[in-house]
């Protein structure tokens, strides 16, 4: 979709990132957890959730709305479940040294869980749920977000784009990965299409008289300062499409995230020009031998992806893939040529670098 594309190895980008986050106030250990989060999510191609969000980190750490080094506060803990405190920490980081103690939790007890209230923006939930998963286990990652959906029939944001994330191991190949939001696409997306100047394509978004709008800019403004409007849920406007479904799994992420932490939910999470919305999360891990042999089960998933790749195609499509595969190949490439990024995401990464003294990584030639 961007207009200009180039390519930055990888391990360059992880590393420029990184040493931006340290000189913002990071420890070493957030600094690369939060890099490489946001990096993996351009090598998949999710532009969305990638290091062109690295601004609103800059701008957060510099003016105090995050910080570095926050410890978070266990409320309650058994030996399968977690319940935490964020207290502000940054997001990537904490949910992922979370995950870690979900799948230990699952390595002893069968099954572990989290939910996690006042925390930061997580980055893509399948790069949690994929850590479980590729411990022979299935793993679930969800998050609330500030408000930008507007429920069926309504005019006004009441809930998130709440991503829910599910994975389960094939051998091989084969990862099963469904990440989705829970709205028809993210802010993040809306963002994407501001920043390269086109249109939102018809059934995305609604403005505040809760009609259809194509307008990137004024809907970002919209959301921001909450004049109503947003985001339509999966599937789109009115129930004709299964618009109420994903309204419907909207509000679960938010009981999931929110109402098991003692987190704030709803319209009641906000973004503003001087703050950052205050999230909550939820994390599973199940092991697969609760279930069956690991093997045998695995075997299954690679027997029902490889029919799904099988199947025949409609007219003027090339294939039908499955959850996450599309991405799992985007990442390969990615590893092998470098991270796509738009020339514009490359303008605000040099012009960052400038200001912190740090230098940007050359491009690759193609």
């Amino acid at each position: 979709m961007p207009k200009e594309t180039c390519y930055i190895d990888r391990t360059a980008l992880e590393h420029f990132c990184t040493q931006v986050f340290i000189t913002l106030g990071l420890s070493e250990e957030e600094a690369v957890h939060s890099s490489e989060i946001l990096v993996s999510a351009d090598a998949r191609g999710i532009a969305s959730h990638g290091v062109a969000r690295l601004w609103r980190y800059e701008n957060g750490l510099r003016l105090g709305i995050m910080s570095g080094g926050i410890q978070p506060t266990v409320l309650r803990e058994t030996p399968i479940s977690l319940v935490l405190d964020a207290n502000g920490a940054m997001g990537m980081s904490l949910s992922r040294k979370t995950m870690d103690r979900v799948i230990e939790k699952a390595k002893v007890s069968g099954a572990g869980f989290a939910s996690i209230r006042n925390s930061n923006h997580f980055g893509i939930a399948g790069y949690y749920s994929e850590m479980a998963a590729r411990n022979d286990m299935i793993g679930i990652s969800m998050t609330n977000t500030a408000a930008l959906g507007v429920p069926t029939f309504g005019a006004a944001a009441m809930f998130g784009t709440n991503p829910i994330a599910v994975a389960l191991p094939g051998h091989g190949k084969y990862l099963f990965s469904l990440d989705m939001s829970t709205t028809t696409v993210t802010r993040g997306k809306i963002e994407v299409y501001n920043r390269e100047g086109l249109s939102l394509p018809s059934g995305w978004a609604v403005d505040p008289r809760g009609v259809v709008t194509s307008d990137a800019a004024q809907l970002l403004d919209d959301m921001l300062f909450q004049r109503g409007g947003g985001l339509l849920p999966l599937g789109g406007a009115g129930e004709e499409l299964g618009g109420h479904k994903g309204y419907g799994l909207a509000v679960l992420v938010d009981m999931m995230t929110a109402i098991l932490s003692g987190g704030t939910f709803g319209k009641s999470v906000k973004d503003s020009e001087a703050t950052s919305a205050r999230v909550c999360h939820f994390f599973g891990a199940i092991r697969l031998d609760l279930f069956r042999d690991p093997d045998e089960l695995k075997n299954d998933v690679d027997a029902l992806l490889s029919e799904l790749n099988e199947t025949p195609v409609a007219e003027g499509q090339d294939r039908v893939l499955w959850a996450g595969q599309k991405e799992q190949e985007a990442e390969a490439r990615a590893n092998l040529e470098g991270v796509p990024l738009s020339m514009n995401v490359v303008s605000q990464l040099r012009t960052i670098g400038k200001d912190l003294g740090i230098a940007f990584p050359r491009l690759l030639s193609k």
